[in-house]
């Protein structure tokens, strides 16, 4: 497979809604497989469609404790319960992190990639990761669950090493080396929040 390089804020792509799959095929998977490798090479637990330049409703999974990987096609999330505060970042924002809501636990339905219909019960980081994805895949990125006077918190280089990177609890990590994505996009310490695409593509 192959490491694709992901694209960062203010790529407006990110603001788009991806697409529901109608067809599992060998090019999908081959995406979905691309995706994972990407997701690796980065450090992260998390990676949507989006992020690589395709508007499919396709995510893939892989939590710090498990070597499973999961591939969800077409994810939902059916129920949404209660309230908690967790540090959250995105490997397409790199170098940021910030405190936001996210639920205590979810229900969640996809398909998985041999086309079988997986129901569940989610919660901690993966409930986290999963609603962080689907987030993605609705152009939605983390920054927007952010009131208006918190602040991003700059992550310096060596607390990316130490913590790794998940798109959800520490994501902001290293990029592939051949990622020709991001460099450039905005001053460090500018608000990523300030920048054009940070409005919402309908």
């Amino acid at each position: 497979m192959a490491i694709r390089p992901i694209l960062e804020l203010p790529n407006p792509v990110l603001r788009q809604r991806a697409k529901k799959i109608r067809r599992i095929d060998s090019e999908l998977l081959h995406l979905a497989y691309d995706m994972v490798d990407t997701m690796q090479q980065a450090n992260g637990v998390g990676l949507a469609a989006n992020q690589v330049g395709e508007l499919k409703r396709l995510i893939v999974i892989q939590l710090p404790d498990e070597e499973e990987v999961r591939i969800y096609i077409n994810p939902e999330i059916l129920v949404r319960d209660g309230e908690r505060e967790v540090e959250e970042g995105c490997l397409s924002i790199p170098g940021y992190r910030a405190m936001i809501k996210r639920s205590v636990w979810i229900r969640f339905r996809a398909m998985d990639h041999s086309e079988k219909i997986v129901k569940f019960k989610a919660e901690d980081i993966l409930s986290q990761a999963l609603e962080h994805e689907v987030d993605h895949l609705n152009g939605i990125l983390y920054i927007d669950h952010m009131e208006e006077h918190q602040k991003l918190i700059p992550v310096e280089p060596h607390d990316e090493e130490e913590d790794g990177d998940n798109e959800h609890e520490h994501e902001t990590g290293s990029h592939p080396p051949d990622s020709a994505s991001s460099t450039g996009l905005w001053t460090p310490g500018d608000d990523p929040r300030d920048t054009e695409a940070s409005l919402r593509i309908k």
